[in-house]
């Protein structure tokens, strides 16, 4: 299959060069921020690929701004920010063909609703992604770690699109696996994130940073997603992890998987961007209390990261994002 993805930041650069490179496949990037669409093109329509902070190689992509686009891909994949993505399909709708799917793998919660405005629920994927990868500046990506996803149609049914999906992400070696389960599948990795990303944003640490707290799993982590579970569990949604098992994944990323990485929302705050914060947390908050469940923990995070984000006129951030660790 042709894919589109949009964005072409730290996610949307790693999935992309993944299924060009590694699968083979066909892969347009459409990039609503001109100034990359620019940088890209200086470049000789080059992307710079590190892992793990060597290797640093130059390939080749096909980059467009939204307006100038022209392809008919099967699949988009949509990779921008939350707060983004209402204007890139604006610009982009008179591009969207009946017979073509969206899939979103953002972070956070609300991009859904946004792309049932422009697709049937017949042509919607959604996925969750546990894949560490920095943007260091535009068409300058380094991706860190190992990779492991998951997909469910809207439908909560199979597809033949689904099935092409699972294929070609296999091939391109984002370990993929596959969930009937919609809601349960995002709103589980938006619990993991609402950990990880939001104190290690706030603290500006790494993740494995965090564990070396030896509380940290019991005093900051457990209270967090205990709100999450109640108030998942008062609208009658069920996450594909136990909560014991979410709280062992958050101990094993933290102390194993990628204890040198700092997430995606730690590359937004120290590069003076609004965070996603109200789109994971603040979500996450909003969900228990719609549902009669108090979420005081969730709410109290959301708040002090954005405290946190006004604090940056007064207490600057330090950008660590290429400096080894200490």
């Amino acid at each position: 299959m042709k894919y589109a993805v949009v964005g072409a930041g730290a996610m949307g650069l790693r999935y992309g060069l993944l299924l060009q490179e590694e699968a083979g496949l066909d892969v347009d990037f459409v990039e609503p921020t001109q100034a990359s669409v620019d940088i890209i093109h200086a470049q000789n329509d080059v992307v710079y690929r590190s892992v793990d902070h060597q290797d640093k190689t130059p390939i080749k992509v096909k980059v467009f701004s939204p307006e100038e686009y022209e392809g008919d891909p099967d699949v988009w994949i949509f990779f921008v920010k939350q707060m983004q993505l209402a204007d890139a399909l604006t610009r982009l709708a008179p591009k969207f063909k009946d017979h073509q799917t969206a899939l979103g793998a953002m972070n956070g919660m609300g991009h859904i609703e946004k792309l049932q405005a422009y697709f049937d629920d017949e042509h919607i994927i959604g996925g969750t992604a546990m894949i560490a990868t920095i943007l260091n500046n535009f068409g300058d990506v380094d991706f860190i770690g190992e990779t492991s996803s998951v997909y469910a149609n809207l439908t909560e049914k199979p597809s033949a699109v689904m099935d092409q999906v699972q294929k070609d992400f296999q091939a391109a070696g984002l370990n993929p696996s596959y969930s009937e389960n919609f809601m349960g599948t995002l709103l589980t990795k938006v619990a993991f994130n609402s950990v990880e990303n939001s104190i290690a944003t706030m603290f500006q640490a790494r993740m494995g940073h965090l564990i070396q707290y030896k509380d940290f799993v019991s005093k900051i982590a457990a209270p967090l997603v205990a709100e999450v579970y109640a108030g998942t569990k008062a609208a009658g949604i069920e996450l594909i992890e136990t909560e014991k098992e979410m709280l062992e994944q958050v101990d094993y990323v933290s102390r194993v998987g990628n204890p040198l990485h700092f997430p995606s929302m730690y590359q937004d705050f120290v590069k003076g961007r609004p965070t996603e914060v109200d789109y994971i947390n603040g979500y996450l908050a909003d969900l228990a209390e719609k549902n009669g469940v108090p979420a005081p923990n969730q709410r109290l995070i959301t708040s002090l990261v954005h405290l946190a984000e006004a604090m940056r006129e007064f207490n600057p951030p330090v950008n660590k994002l290429a400096q080894p660790e200490d």
